[in-house]
């Protein structure tokens, strides 16, 4: 097998393309010949050493992937082999083989590629526990989504849209806004030339929005909580933007309003039958057309870092995907 390994993570620049022996899996694992595998910002932290899950060097990166189990070990009866699988593992995906614990495997629709499969797990996942769990997001709603035209804000405007709600989406781009338009949204921002009060108190006649999807933080944070809806809930998903913002907290008291923490990855791990539920209501839209992974290109896995250059330049309209071909 080939993959991409961090040895020292102190960046991008520091991953090596290696061969190595394919490994065997042990009691509880599967193999599986990645096909294709997405792009995430955690995956550019933890190259860096950043993120909240730090590995023991040397490994894999690669987060989210999908392809076709090969081999299982001992006690494994959930998967077998030549079963097509999304996986949701944290590292791992870098390469043309992994080894993965066989719980962290979910089974890809019939109709799912390959490339949808590995771009969508994580972002729907997150935007449907942010937005339906922990943001209670009801019907006739409106929903501000911040960082409208990355991976989880392109799926947080599909699902939000498949619940019903109202959608306006901020990006920082004409181009971005426009795509977001093309995807649902039923307004757009763009934060880099309008002040974003002003905006949001036009588009909803003052009131504010009901439900806000942050996954960007940094400075648009305090302005936005400012404009949010009485009882309205500001869903943190996480820092794209660098800046973790401090908002004051008199704010949330005087708009009655909750700040409402989204860490996906947890709720995976604590409340598996929640998660199995939210599975398959999102197979359930992807069926109906109702959610589908944008992706901004398709590129081969030997252009990892090109990949890498392009989201940290924030070039990337929805997700990144590479491929073995």
């Amino acid at each position: 097998m080939h993959a991409w390994i961090c040895s020292n993570p102190v960046g991008v620049d520091a991953l090596q393309w290696q061969e190595l022996p394919t490994p065997e899996p042990q009691a509880g694992q599967a193999r599986v010949a990645v096909k294709a595998s997405s792009l995430n910002f955690p995956d550019i932290l933890i190259v860096q050493n950043k993120y909240q899950f730090k590995p023991e060097p040397p490994f894999v990166p690669g987060s989210e992937f999908a392809g076709v189990v090969e081999a299982v070990g001992e006690g494994v009866t959930s998967v077998k082999p030549g079963d097509r699988v999304a996986a949701m593992a944290g590292t791992g995906g870098f390469g043309t083989h992994a080894i993965v614990p066989a719980g962290k495997l979910v089974p890809l629709p019939p109709t799912m590629s390959f490339e949808h499969g590995a771009a969508f797990l994580m972002t729907y996942g997150t935007s449907q526990h942010a937005l339906l769990d922990r943001g209670a997001l009801q019907a006739g709603e409106t929903v501000l989504v911040l960082g409208a035209a990355g991976g989880v804000g392109t799926a947080a405007i599909q699902i939000a849209k498949a619940a019903g709600a109202r959608v306006i989406a901020a990006a920082s781009t004409d181009e971005k806004c426009a795509r977001c338009r093309e995807i649902g949204a039923d307004a757009t921002i763009n934060y880099a030339s309008e002040n974003i009060r002003d905006a949001l108190k036009a588009l909803t006649g003052g009131k504010g929005p009901d439900v806000v999807y942050d996954p960007v933080g940094g400075d648009l944070a305090e302005p936005v909580f400012r404009s949010i809806a009485w009882r309205g809930r500001y869903l943190v998903v996480g820092f794209a933007g660098g800046g973790i913002p401090a908002l004051p907290l008199n704010l949330s008291l005087l708009k009655g309003a909750a700040i409402v923490g989204v860490f996906w990855g947890d709720f995976v791990r604590r409340e598996p039958a929640a998660f199995q539920r939210d599975l398959q209501q999102l197979a359930q839209w992807y069926a109906e057309g109702k959610v589908r992974p944008v992706l901004d290109q398709t590129l081969r896995l030997s252009d990892l870092m090109a990949a890498y250059a392009r989201m940290s330049s924030r070039q990337v309209v929805g997700k990144l995907v590479l491929t073995q071909g």
